[in-house]
């Protein structure tokens, strides 16, 4: 095939790439992500005071549903069956990057799920701070979530 054939979308015709043939092998990703936040909330996230409750405790569980759900949210997502998520935090003066790892044995790659995990990680952390990031016209001009990447693939027999 060339890597200007269509394997999902061409035209008005959709379908799901059939993986049946394919060896079952370890798969692995790790994927992260930046959330940019101000020094006041910081503040709040590293005492535990954020009224909502704990932030990264929570962003974790959001990101490990994330993980398993994802072949619900992206069409044409393979479920796949994920073995194991791990999900961290560095947390720094103004910012904190999520970084997914999710492992699975299967027939296709889990980096989308890796990618899931650490965007909704973000996302969940943004709407446990959203009022206090807020200024006084209801906006978020210091907030925003960045460098959403795949830092390492990997697939290997067993």
């Amino acid at each position: 095939m060339r890597s200007t054939d269509f394997t999902h979308v061409e035209g008005d015709k959709v379908k799901m790439v059939d993986v049946g043939a394919k060896e079952e092998v370890a798969r692995f990703a790790r994927a992260s992500g930046v959330i940019h936040l101000t020094a006041q909330t910081m503040g709040l996230i590293k005492e535990g005071n954020v009224k909502k409750g704990n932030v990264l405790a929570t962003a974790r569980i959001a990101a490990i549903q994330a993980a398993k759900h994802t072949w619900e949210t992206i069409p044409l997502c393979h479920q796949i069956p994920i073995t194991g998520i791990d999900v961290e935090f560095e947390v720094g003066e103004t910012t904190i990057k999520a970084v997914a790892e999710v492992r699975s044995v299967g027939k296709t790659g889990v980096e989308m799920e890796a990618l899931c995990a650490a965007s909704n990680a973000l996302l969940t952390i943004w709407d446990m701070v959203k009022a206090v990031e807020k200024d006084e016209t209801g906006n978020y001009p210091e907030t925003r979530i960045t460098d959403i990447v795949v830092e390492k693939k990997t697939k290997a027999k067993q």
